[in-house]
């Protein structure tokens, strides 16, 4: 160890690493000659930097005699990790006093001793800065002095956010729940947290010195980008002051959000159409009668309440299908309860409208075991199944309700003979106002609820409910419940 740091050659090594950073150079380049330049001027036989974070540390840069240990990991739990993050900012320590691995590992390299610095940013610790020595003699205050100073250097560089830190963790930008990138001038990214590398699903190394994986908004400015994988991203970018035109980026995942969004406007657009049917409807018949009452049969008076009638119906059925579809439907508390299935299908069907009980054909064996569930709810699973086969099959098709059991389950069916539906849209239809391809919208009009909502009460009673082409043309839509 030299008596004396050579001051000079210091200064001079220090001015290349300005120059370096002035000319736009940053991160690991800048940090790994700035322990260059110290080496020597220290008498030094190697440097190494310690980034920390929330999970622990990790050498970014060594060199000479400590290059080995480059990318070498510190669990925050290890011992020599608790004492390099406690006791004074700057000191010395003998590295037999270490009672972590990472001391067994520079002993059985020659080092011994070491002049620690750590560098901190308004009191949180980003990193340490080791001089590490072979011989038994300490570092004096000068090379401790020199260290404190690098070290507080190399916390002024991650405070600018030149690059650093590397593996995008330290303790502020880890905090983010947002992902944050700092780009430079040619839009490579320079910092990359881990928030980011989880948003997009590129880690740190995929991320740094690459192109963002998504367009860059003007300064000052917020974009939503829909991603290759469909998610969608809202990003916003700021300049960071400083001469290195760098820019810092932040994005979040609102892939829910535009969801939601989605789904009220496609409420409000298909319950404005459905709703606006059937009022119109019954405020034309109800005007006729209130204006004309004197001058219409009585033929014509009771067809006008009957229609009034139907409309109020299907006005009713659709506000319980919107009020549900906002709800937990279902049987709630009460506990299943074994029912005589053929039973309440017989039961259901008499409540169901008149143009499509007379459509009916009911195949119910005498002999089918009893099902486990909630009963009442069966009329809405059968109102809506109904109602679904009659909307996309023609007027005069019959429609078969049919029934079978084995050991452990009692089903039911309900074909038509009507459209069909494709393989690729029986999981679909189940879907929230899904109702298949515009075309088919315009022709077979509906709020597009009545399979989310079968689909919701089937399930919480253990049981599952299917759609398949039937042969020979239309639909099948089939409910299982467990047996009773």
């Amino acid at each position: 160890m030299p008596e004396r740091i050579d001051f000079p050659a210091l200064l001079a090594g220090h001015t290349v690493v300005i120059e370096m950073i002035n000319s736009g150079d940053a991160g690991l380049p800048v940090l790994t000659q700035l322990l260059r330049v110290a080496q020597p001027a220290l008498g030094a036989a190697g440097m190494a930097f310690v980034e920390f974070g929330p999970t622990g540390g990790r050498v970014i840069a060594a060199t000479g005699a400590a290059e080995w240990a480059l990318g070498r990991p510190l669990a925050v739990d290890d011992p020599d990790t608790v004492c390099l993050l406690s006791g004074p900012r700057v000191t010395q320590v003998r590295v037999g006093d270490l009672n972590g691995k990472l001391a067994a590992e520079l002993a059985g390299s020659g080092l011994r001793r070491m002049a620690v610095s750590r560098a901190e940013i308004g009191g949180h610790t980003v990193g340490s800065l080791h001089a590490l020595y072979p011989g038994d003699e300490e570092p004096g205050a000068e090379q401790q002095g020199v260290v404190g100073y690098l070290a507080s250097c190399v916390a002024h560089m991650y405070g600018d956010q030149s690059g650093l830190p590397v593996h995008g963790d330290g303790p502020v930008v880890a905090a983010l729940a947002d992902g944050l990138a700092v780009v430079d001038r040619d839009e490579h990214v320079r910092l990359w947290n881990p928030a980011a590398a989880q948003v997009t699903g590129r880690t740190v190394e995929q991320a740094l010195s690459r192109p963002l994986p998504f367009p860059l908004p003007p300064s000052g400015q917020v974009r939503d980008h829909r991603m290759p994988d469909g998610r969608w991203l809202r990003i916003t970018s700021g300049d960071l002051p400083g001469p290195g035109t760098l820019r810092v980026v932040t994005f979040r995942d609102i892939t829910d959000q535009q969801r939601r969004d989605h789904d009220r406007e496609l409420f409000v657009a298909v319950t404005s159409h459905e709703l606006r049917t059937p009022v119109t409807v019954i405020k034309g018949y109800a005007d006729t009668l209130t204006d004309h009452w004197e001058s219409l049969t009585d033929g014509d008076r009771r067809q006008a309440a009957r229609v009034i009638g139907q409309r109020a119906n299907e006005l009713a059925r659709l506000v319980d299908r919107l009020l549900s579809s906002a709800a937990e439907v279902g049987p709630g508390d009460d506990p299943p309860m074994p029912f005589d299935l053929g039973e309440a299908l017989r039961a259901a069907v008499v409540d169901l409208p008149a143009e499509l009980r007379r459509r009916l054909v009911l195949r119910l064996p005498g002999d089918l075991p009893k099902a486990l569930g909630h009963r009442p709810s069966l009329a809405t699973v059968l109102t809506e199944l109904t109602t679904n086969a009659g909307k996309y099959s023609a007027p005069d098709s019959a429609i078969e309700i049919t029934a079978s059991g084995d050991g452990q389950l009692v089903a039911f069916r309900v074909s038509d003979q009507g459209i069909g539906i494709r393989p690729e849209h029986v999981e679909r239809a189940f879907d929230r106002f899904w109702q298949g391809e515009s075309g088919d919208r315009r022709g077979y009009p509906g709020a597009g609820l009545g399979l989310y909502l079968v689909r919701r009460i089937v399930e919480q009673q253990n049981g599952w409910v299917s759609l398949r082409p039937r042969v020979g043309g239309g639909t099948v839509a089939e409910v299982r419940l467990p047996r009773g």
